[in-house]
């Protein structure tokens, strides 16, 4: 398998894709391209019709979105195991994950993925009121999976709000304590934190993407 990514410390779609890649251990090569360069689209053209990352090549077979990528994925070498078990959980699961694949607008537009800042935003009441939706999602399944994944084992819906994880980190909102636990939870993972390293050794920049102004740590966020 090939996967075509972008730079990691912009690339939300990019993450999602390579986590389950990264955390089943696949063999899968990625290639990592600059954001809006012409060896961006030149490397691409043939390759996917929507000319964006991410974009997975298996034999004859190319894949491009984000969940058509984890769905592929799962359904051709994990034998369906990145979704939960039970109809339920998964039904709940598939749910929450098109919340995120098609929704939280004013939150993505203000809070965009920046691995390597420390930023602070003026949110608008809609990104607010999305940013409680996700604390209480987020709360709910830690109420059910104490100190686990949103559905106990790592699933699809983890790798679709892994980026929102680091977008929080990023500026400093404040969750309640069983949503701050399962962003713990996310930013502890040894993936992720492989992705946080190798965005921090990226310096291209994205004007679009560097949202707000530098903050100082909470003292929260320090210890």
């Amino acid at each position: 398998m090939q996967l075509y990514i972008a730079n990691q410390n912009y690339s939300s779609w990019s993450l999602r894709a390579w986590l389950i890649v990264t955390h089943f251990d696949l063999p899968a090569t990625t290639t990592k391209l600059a954001l809006f360069t012409p060896e961006f689209y030149h490397q691409l053209k043939g390759k996917t019709p929507a000319a964006k990352v991410p974009v997975l090549l298996d034999r004859d077979i190319a894949v491009w979105d984000s969940l058509a990528i984890l769905e592929y994925i799962n359904e051709t070498y994990l034998d369906g195991k990145a979704w939960p078990a039970s109809r339920a959980e998964k039904a709940k699961a598939r749910a929450i994950t098109c919340e995120m694949h098609s929704g939280f607008m004013a939150l993505r537009n203000e809070l965009p993925m920046n691995c390597r800042a420390i930023r602070k935003v003026s949110l608008s009441s809609a990104a607010q009121k999305e940013i409680e939706r996700i604390d209480d999602m987020w709360s709910e399944q830690m109420q059910a999976y104490p100190s686990q994944w949103l559905f106990g084992d790592w699933s699809i819906a983890d790798a679709m709000y892994a980026p929102i994880a680091l977008r929080f980190k990023t500026y400093g909102i404040e969750l309640s304590t069983a949503a701050q636990q399962y962003q713990n939870k996310v930013l502890s993972s040894p993936e992720i934190q492989r992705w946080v390293a190798e965005a921090s050794l990226e310096t291209d920049t994205v004007e679009e993407d560097e949202a707000g102004e530098p903050r100082s740590l909470s003292t929260a966020e320090t210890v």
